[in-house]
């Protein structure tokens, strides 16, 4: 294979005849040939070694790293042991004493020469990579940088990547990794390769979606590709993951970028010069890679608004629904078939403008209208479409149908709200059909112009999680094993929610459930800009609800906090709104339900600590159990188990009187 070769003869450069490669599962080749480490545990111990690069690691630090959780009696004999066969491999013919992985007074160290590990090789050839481009050598720096990008074989580290000891390395590497795939991004648009730099540039952001440089390359590439509208919509996508995800917004950098794609700028964009023609642009977006399930009554509904625009009706629909649950998708989806039979495509994706007074003005939509209204549906088409209106039903009778989509409404400027509330009743018979996308509906200026479409017979389509049944059809979509109990673990993990399932079935199988499961990088983030403004009683609440299985004991968390139960009611009302407490209904309890800490919500709370914070967790909860009446004597043992050496033996319950500082 190219790939394989690629790396011999990386190898070859050095002539070492043993080569270390860690990244993907870890491979140590001598003459070429590949040597057998032995069981998973002797090799998560090499790579712990590797990774201090000749620093001695104690025999206690090393039995942490391989048992993240309790240790059993035997750790040190069964490190020795390992240690010992790592050296039967490693040096099969050696003097008395080891020179690879030898022992000393401070621990175990292994001395392997940075030209023999693949991760130096990888810095040599970006490197070069870099100072070739820099030259305007791209034949070479292609070449440079797809040889180091073929070392990698899967992800860094291996069998060590989710052990605690990995995890700053593996970040190191993540990142390396993702600025050699931006240069050859790069070379690839200077090239003039433009499909490939498209491709790349999409693999980027799909890789690394708050990454600003990723977003840069692929405006970059969609612009130098003669697709400049394609290259503004990709920047109004980032700006509102930025904003609905981080509260940022984009650095002066890419809007200056964002400037020079309107003002077709090529000095500010720094690409080779443009073809001599330029693509119309799309009128719709292209195919989203993951299939649209779970809403089949919802485009159903849509595409009744197509008929009517067809036929000289105004129809407005309004998509609402919690982040995430795929309003996006739908839009594009309709925009698509909408597309594909005829009709014109305007969109606004994610509006939001400026708040200075001709933000409402400057946007797309309020343009389309206002041209709709003033001159007429063909007017406003081919103002839409740099005056080429497509044919389209209606076209012989000079009317051509417009699908208006409108994503994140709720983030437009009043102004734009404004406008299209006074628009809506006048176009009441053009060949119209608009559909808004909605996430805070209780926005007064968003909630005066549904009052608006409220009485124009306007669809309103709200999107709920998935359930399990479409679950299973996106993993027989996927051409994945659709069983009953991997449907219900994947389903119960995202919650339904489609965007938090797709970045799961981005992971490997073996992480996306049970034991061995991660969270999304995508998700941890999101999860974690929730938090961040919590109050730390809120946050030091949903711990310990994580901690006891997810439910939240409202009793158990005022006991563990020494306040009121009602004093938890602002917390917890924090938190729902937060969307990091769910309230579940219980059809077979007394009760009418409880509130439960989401699973990935939990696992980020638990993941965010240190093994002895989370058994303070266990121990506090354990703590609040002893001497009630009701407690459950198997949760109770549980927690005690969890809580190992801070297990409380007899400890008085905390009072309600005396309130700890919180915050601590």
């Amino acid at each position: 294979m190219q790939v394989e070769g690629e790396r011999t003869q990386v190898n070859a450069r050095y002539g070492q005849d043993t080569c270390y490669s860690v990244l993907g599962p870890l491979e140590v080749r001598r003459d070429g040939e590949l040597l057998d480490l032995g069981p998973r545990q002797r090799r998560v111990l090499l790579i712990r070694l590797l990774i201090e690069n000749g620093r001695p690691v104690s025999l206690t630090e090393l039995a942490k790293s391989l048992w993240q959780g309790d240790r059993p009696m035997a750790a040190v004999s069964s490190i020795r042991a390992h240690v010992s066969r790592l050296r039967a491999v490693l040096e099969p013919v050696r003097r008395v004493r080891p020179t690879v992985l030898v022992s000393g007074p401070a621990g175990y160290s292994l001395h392997v020469p940075q030209e023999a590990r693949d991760t130096s090789a990888f810095d040599t050839s970006v490197s070069r990579a870099r100072e070739a481009l820099g030259q305007g050598r791209l034949v070479q720096a292609r070449q440079e940088i797809e040889t180091a990008l073929a070392l990698w074989r899967g992800t860094a580290l291996g069998e060590a990547a989710d052990h605690a000891f990995a995890q700053r390395e593996r970040a190191r590497l993540d990142s390396a990794h993702q600025d050699a795939r931006e240069m050859r991004t790069t070379v690839l648009i200077h090239q003039g390769d433009k499909e490939r730099a498209v491709q790349a540039a999409e693999e980027l952001v799909a890789t690394a979606p708050l990454r600003e440089a990723s977003w840069s390359l692929l405006m970059r590439a969609l612009y130098t590709a003669g697709r400049p509208v394609d290259s503004l919509r990709q920047y109004e996508h980032f700006r509102t993951i930025l904003a609905r995800e981080l509260g940022l917004d984009p650095s002066p950098g890419l809007r200056d970028l964002h400037t020079a794609v309107l003002r077709h700028d090529t000095t500010v964009l720094g690409t080779p010069q443009l073809a001599s023609t330029v693509t119309a642009p799309s009128r719709a977006h292209p195919p989203a890679p993951m299939p649209l399930v779970g809403r089949v009554q919802e485009l159903a509904e849509l595409r009744g608004l197509l008929e009517s625009a067809a036929t000289n009706r105004t129809r407005w629909a309004v998509v609402s629904g919690e982040e995430g649950t795929g309003k996006s998708r739908l839009l594009d989806e309709i925009a698509a078939q909408a597309s594909q039979s005829g009709l014109a495509v305007v969109r606004a994706d994610h509006a939001q403008e400026p708040a200075d007074g001709g933000a409402a003005l400057r946007s797309p939509v309020v343009r389309l209208l206002d041209t709709l209204c003033t001159h007429g549906p063909d007017a406003a088409v081919e103002d839409i479409a740099g005056g080429q209106p497509p044919s389209a039903p209606g076209r012989e009778t000079g009317r051509t149908p417009v699908l208006c989509v409108v994503d994140d409404l709720d983030r437009a400027t009043p102004g734009v709200h404004d406008m299209l509330r006074r628009f809506a009743p006048a176009l009441r018979d053009a060949p119209l059909a608009v559909v808004c996308a909605v996430g805070d509906t209780q926005h007064p200026s968003v909630s005066t112009l549904l009052a608006e479409l409220a009485r124009l017979d306007t669809t309103w389509l709200h999107l709920g999680p998935l359930d399990n049944e479409d679950v299973a059809e996106l993993l027989s979509a996927r051409g994945e094993d659709a069983g009953l109990d991997l449907t219900a673990a994947l389903h119960q993990r995202s919650a339904g929610n489609p965007f938090v399932l797709n970045e799961l079935l981005k992971l490997p199988p073996w992480q996306r459930t049970g034991p061995s499961a991660t969270v999304p990088a995508a998700v941890r983030s999101i999860v974690q800009a929730r938090l961040s403004p919590l109050p730390a009683p809120a946050r030091t609440m949903l711990a310990h609800a994580a901690a006891d299985g997810g439910r939240l004991d409202v009793e158990l968390a005022a006991d563990i906090q020494a306040v009121e139960r009602e004093e938890l009611l602002p917390l917890i009302d924090a938190a729902v709104t937060a969307r990091l407490l769910v309230w579940h209904a219980d059809q077979d309890s007394a009760a009418d339900g409880h509130y439960r800490v989401p699973e990935l919500v939990g696992d980020v709370l638990l993941g965010a600590l240190a093994p002895s914070s989370r058994q303070l967790l266990h121990t506090a909860v354990a703590r609040a159990l002893t001497g009630r009446p009701d407690s459950d004597p198997a949760r109770l043992a549980d927690h005690l188990k969890a809580a190992g050496p801070m297990a409380p033996l007899t400890v008085p319950r905390p009072t309600r009187r005396s309130k700890p500082d919180h915050g601590r």
